[in-house]
């Protein structure tokens, strides 16, 4: 297989992860014997391009983001910007682990395979987990999606999902001369955390019969957590985008579709995570207390921007068939 790495980057604050990542992503395919290359987009950013130059050669590239701003955007420039068989995407804040690629590329061999998605585990500061991100000691968190990580209720094992997330994915060619390109009116444009686009896209390629979309956990990233996304004020901000960027999706699919994954997570997963919390609470005190608030408040949010979303969406839908 022809293999293309994408790696989408806005900005030089992450120019360190940038390095680590595309180094290693290059590092793992060369050692793969598969045929391919490292894409950098760089998205609507003149320095971050101007400093990228460093990487040309030694099968890496170097692309401008010429369509809608944003990760979605960038991330097509990528698709129509190489010739592959495979592309893989991976987050300009996040760095393979040993086996990454390889463990990405596996499930290929099976024809019916069309998507697959590998695990990310947080690269914590150096104040840790918060409060606001509660877990069992040493495991996923329930909220940890609003970090870009692997979260509790994912598989544990090679399992066919719904859709995968957006920071280490792999998608057959034919996902895009079938399905199309992500959506560019969705997804993350510089910090402003909306998303769902590959959830979407995922949604669309997975009506082809006899598709198989795959997470595969061995196949790992560390992805950083700033400072900044271990606050309240941050895991409301992205929990309401998730509830606005949910609507979208429902919008374009059809609710059973975009909302399957979620109906489970909200009504087992999240459950769960509160009872362990208040269970704890003699032992941890207001951390799990703040635990329990956090996976409850995070839910009510999230439904409200959905709400809101829905909303829009449909005032937006009546004020077209007016005007028709």
């Amino acid at each position: 297989m022809r293999i293309a790495i994408v790696v989408c980057a806005y900005t030089v604050d992450r120019w360190d992860d940038i390095v680590s990542g595309v180094g290693e992503a290059w590092r793992q395919l060369d050692e793969s014997g598969h045929p391919g290359e490292v894409i950098l987009v760089v998205d609507h950013s003149p320095e971050l391009y101007e400093r990228a130059q460093v990487f040309t050669g030694d099968g890496v590239r170097i692309l401008e983001n010429r369509r809608t701003r944003g990760l979605s955007g960038a991330r097509n420039s990528g698709v129509t910007g190489a010739d592959a068989d495979v592309y893989v995407f991976l987050d300009d804040d996040a760095v393979p682990e040993p086996g990454w690629l390889a463990g990405l590329i596996a499930p290929f061999d099976d024809p019916a395979v069309i998507i697959t998605g590998g695990a990310a585990t947080p690269r914590w500061p150096d104040s840790g987990r918060p409060s606001m991100l509660p877990a069992a000691d040493g495991d996923r968190g329930e909220f940890d999606w609003v970090i870009g990580c692997t979260y509790a209720g994912q598989p544990r094992t090679l399992s066919p999902v719904r859709n995968v997330m957006g920071c280490s994915m792999a998608m057959r060619a034919e996902v895009f001369a079938t399905a199309g390109l992500f959506g560019e009116d969705l997804g993350r444009v510089g910090t402003v955390p909306y998303g769902c686009e590959e959830t979407e896209l995922c949604i669309r390629a997975s009506a082809t019969p006899g598709a198989r979309i795959l997470f595969e956990p061995a196949s790992m990233v560390r992805h950083r957590v700033t400072p900044q996304r271990t606050t309240w004020s941050y895991l409301w901000h992205r929990c309401y985008a998730e509830g606005i960027s949910k609507a979208a999706v429902v919008a374009r699919t059809t609710r059973s579709a975009g909302l399957s994954t979620e109906t489970t997570y909200a009504t087992h997963v999240l459950p769960r995570g509160v009872l362990r919390e208040l269970r704890s609470l003699p032992q941890r005190g207001s951390r799990s207390a703040a635990g329990a608030a956090a996976i409850v408040t995070g839910l009510f949010v999230t439904m409200v921007g959905y709400v809101v979303g829905r909303l829009a969406i449909r005032g937006a839908q009546g004020g077209r068939a007016e005007r028709a």
